[in-house]
């Protein structure tokens, strides 16, 4: 039986993995941690990860940014492999999680479903072929208004992973409104759309003379990300100390 804290248990990605894991046979979850007490549920929910005195196997984590220090504290300290799906980390937590990983097994991924950990490998693909033979590169992602990250991590890391397979060259660039001039081919456009209740949407285009190329996908609800992260928490569970990705989980 692998035990789990969830960290966000009563956020909507929480709520999602809570009836998820309700139906695992071989996971239970013995704790939440979420500052928010107004739901309730059939296990113990602590307002902070320091307040958890319960013994488990992996966390999956699924709350803000704001909270992640304070679990990888935890973390370390109970000895206790993360999922880490948080987004919108700055550059001095991505590293307190390198630091973290030193000691205990992470698993840090810009987006937990299958799909789009394939296509990722699938960009980088084609940006080797593509970038080269004069192919442009811009990243559109729709998400619901109330994400409040832009562009999405997952947004970015596609973005990476064009990089990989192309060039180091290539740069980022977000904003073209208060810039009069053609665009570079070394530029990685990214556009970024909030609006009703979108799950996630992501289009990469390849666009070159007199022919396009996309590579998309597109997430209809957020059990596709629920399923990724309790899959990589039956993975992670037992691991040594190591800083893990999605794609250790799915093989690619």
């Amino acid at each position: 039986m692998t035990r789990v804290i969830l960290h966000g248990c009563n956020g909507r990605m929480g709520r999602v993995i809570t009836g998820m894991i309700a139906a695992e046979p071989e996971m239970k979850i013995v704790a939440g941690i979420d500052p928010f007490q107004g739901v309730v549920n059939e296990y113990p929910v602590y307002k902070a990860a320091a307040d958890c005195e319960i013994a488990a196997d992996v966390i999956i984590d699924f709350a803000s940014a704001a909270a992640v220090d304070g679990l990888l504290a935890f973390a370390v300290e109970k000895q206790i492999p993360v999922v880490l799906c948080t987004t919108g980390l700055s550059e001095e937590q991505l590293a307190k999680v390198k630091e973290a990983s030193q000691k205990v097994a992470i698993l840090r991924s810009a987006n937990m479903s299958l799909g789009v950990n394939l296509l990722m490998e699938l960009v980088k693909q084609a940006a080797a072929v593509l970038y080269d033979a004069g192919f442009d590169i811009e990243i559109v992602e729709k998400h619901h208004n109330q994400k409040l990250d832009a562009p999405s991590g997952t947004a970015i890391a596609l973005g990476e992973a064009a990089k990989a397979g192309a060039s180091d060259e290539l740069h980022n660039v977000y904003d073209r409104s208060q810039v009069r001039q053609k665009r570079e081919h070394t530029e990685i456009g990214f556009s970024a759309v909030r609006g009703g209740t979108i799950t996630g949407e992501h289009d990469v285009i390849f666009a070159g003379t007199d022919e396009v190329v996309t590579l998309s996908h597109t997430a209809y609800s957020r059990a596709v990300f629920a399923k990724g992260a309790v899959q990589a928490a039956k993975y992670l569970a037992g691991k040594p100390a190591g800083l893990y990705q999605m794609k250790d989980v799915v093989g690619l």
